[in-house]
């Protein structure tokens, strides 16, 4: 079992998103219409939350973008219960081929202008011990850690702590 796991504001990203380019190069086409389908502060989030779980994903295979995966290949699409599921094309398949990686779970997870990605890749589908319910369940306790640093910071600043 391996995990990747990936945090970042959600405005980082709001300059590139206006960037025809940026778009086309890290959101498959399917992410795009299903962000195009949002409201904009909603699709700002949504997109944000895709891009730190393909992070995540690449955290998994134990890569960056670059050395033939670009984030493209990386496809985070959502299941019948809109549940985000991972796809992989490309050289991103082959790398997970190569550490015996069948399935990769993945959760996101917003508070604020925060948004956490965590992805757990395993051997097979059928590995239950590594399914979206256990993803859900890391992402649910580093957001609860992020929020609670959050709150020292601003106690800190405040002189409260």
């Amino acid at each position: 079992m391996r995990i990747g796991v990936d945090v970042l504001a959600i405005g980082e990203l709001d300059r590139l998103h206006t960037r025809g380019w940026f778009r086309q190069h890290t959101y498959d086409q399917e992410e795009l219409e299903l962000a195009g389908s949002l409201s904009p502060s909603r699709e700002r989030e949504f997109l944000a939350g895709r891009f730190a779980a393909k992070e995540a994903v690449l955290k998994v295979l134990g890569t960056g973008f670059g050395n033939g995966i670009s984030p493209a290949h990386v496809r985070v699409l959502r299941d019948g219960r809109s549940a985000p599921i991972v796809r992989l094309a490309g050289a991103a398949a082959r790398r997970a081929a190569e550490l015996g990686i069948g399935t990769i779970a993945v959760s996101i997870a917003h508070k604020d202008e925060c948004v956490v990605a965590v992805a757990i890749g395993g051997p097979s589908a059928d590995d239950t011990a590594i399914g979206p319910d256990r993803a859900a369940a890391v992402t649910r306790m580093a957001v609860r850690k992020i929020a609670r640093s959050q709150l020292d910071i601003g106690k800190a600043r405040n002189g409260n702590a």
